[in-house]
């Protein structure tokens, strides 16, 4: 299953719910026009190229006048001679010289010439002026490049069976509603629903009405341009994570509990690893066994070994320690994964800063990449999440898991327009090839419910 459909059904009921809203509001309000009609319109509608602007009415300057030498004053033309009058010719033209026969006027009688009997045909050239036109204009029927009045679009589309039976056309309609005030309010609305927040909701609807207010949409226009304004906001954060030459790259994953971060991490591992780099992972969360337990797992999976630290232990001291093994095995990259830790909680995120202090000591750069897992199903929550993290953690990318929630998809394109943070990646399900590259055009089509 490709990427697309994979987001796609995990995007369905995002999509659907977009779709049965942008119905409603179509409908409400919205006129069934003919499919010919709706073509007419939309071309009429399209911006005509801009006229080149008229150039500048610049009067030149006159130039100066050159001084010649005088000419010579010219000399009266003389007078032509008489003309003579033709000598009239013979009655009887003699047999050994050429005759030109006079030229056929319109309307004038024929000449009752008879030729001499004697003479041979070959041996006496006639010159004869013949006017022979250089475009010689063919009449067509007009039937065979002429359509007829009442061919009109509509006649190309074939009726089907039932409409061939009774003569009849068959026409297809759409329902189109004029993009008014009434109408951007009504897609807020909508858009809010889809945990895209007010501010971003505004400015999509504010970007679709650009160029477009008072005219007609159908439903699949409308989600068109609302397909190109979330690809326009999301294009700038769809970058993949960089690596760096520097060895061992120090990635610090964080986020709050059960948001993905495990999974992530195994997901990552396996393609660092398929890629040509080798990974450490280590597991900083521990608190929780069972955590740990599932760490190991998915580095079995990956191929990849997991370090970790008896149960209540440090987590700074874990992750100091592996930057240690890390530099002596000469590792690509140290992948730690941290405790999750809800955002409200003081003491826990004191807890995280300890971890960069730790790890400072060891390399000042370090962590080269920090990333924060967001579950899309908490909605609007995730605003704060990135908020706080950003201020303990220095996020420096975002990683989005289960795009299965109703409605939730939305808060991914708030994320982008809020802070322009990276998007690294997607989880579109449980398998370990299920995070992929973010691709916004693919997102913008899933998430609106638009075929591609």
């Amino acid at each position: 299953m490709s990427l697309f459909s994979k987001l796609k059904s995990r995007l369905m009921k995002t999509s659907s719910k977009l779709d049965e809203g942008l119905e409603a509001i179509v409908e409400d309000g919205g006129e069934e026009s003919s499919v010919e009609e709706a073509y007419v319109e939309e071309v009429a509608a399209e911006p005509k190229a801009p006229e080149p602007p008229a150039a500048p009415d610049v009067t030149p300057e006159p130039l100066p006048t050159p001084e010649y030498e005088p000419e010579p004053e010219p000399q009266p033309i003389p007078e032509p001679a008489p003309e003579t009058p033709p000598a009239p010719l013979p009655e009887e033209l003699p047999t050994d010289v050429p005759q030109e026969l006079p030229v056929d006027l319109p309307g004038a009688p024929e000449p009752d010439v008879t030729p001499p009997s004697e003479v041979a045909p070959l041996e006496m050239p006639v010159q004869v002026p013949v006017e022979v036109p250089v475009e010689m204009p063919v009449e067509i029927p007009v039937e065979t490049v002429i359509e007829t009045p009442a061919q009109t679009l509509s006649e190309t589309v074939k009726p089907g069976f039932l409409g061939r039976l009774l003569g009849r056309k068959e026409t297809k309609t759409v329902i189109r509603r004029a993009l008014d005030d009434d109408m951007l309010e009504q897609l807020e609305e909508l858009l809010i629903t889809a945990d895209m927040g007010v501010e971003t909701s505004m400015r999509v609807t504010a970007a679709m009405a650009e160029g477009r207010y008072g005219k007609k949409l159908s439903v699949e226009e409308i989600k068109r341009l609302m397909a190109q304004e979330v690809a326009r906001i999301m294009e700038p954060v769809a970058k993949p994570m960089p690596i760096y030459t520097k060895t061992p790259q120090v990635v610090l994953v964080v986020g709050v509990n059960g948001s993905g971060k495990t999974t992530t991490i195994g997901k990552l591992a396996s393609q660092f690893r398929a890629a040509g780099k080798s990974v450490v992972i280590a597991a900083g969360d521990t608190f929780r066994a069972a955590a740990v337990e599932q760490l190991q797992v998915w580095g079995e999976r990956a191929g990849v070994p997991v370090l970790t630290a008896p149960e209540g232990s440090d987590p700074a001291s874990l992750a100091f320690d592996a930057m240690t093994k890390a530099q002596e095995t000469g590792a690509d990259l140290l992948m730690i994964d941290t405790a999750g830790r809800l955002q409200n909680r003081a003491d826990l995120m004191e807890e995280l800063a300890k971890i960069v202090r730790v790890i400072r000591k060891k390399d000042e750069t370090a962590p080269h990449n920090t990333l924060l897992v967001l579950d899309a199903t908490t909605g609007q929550n995730a605003v704060s999440q990135v908020e706080i993290f950003q201020k303990i953690a220095d996020v420096s990318g975002l990683v989005m898991t289960k795009l299965d929630g109703t409605a939730k998809g939305g808060v991914l394109v708030s994320l982008a327009d809020k802070f322009g943070l990276p998007i690294h990646a997607i989880g579109v399900g449980e398998q370990i090839d299920d995070l992929a590259p973010f691709d916004p055009e693919e997102f913008a089509a899933a998430l609106t419910g638009l075929e591609v």
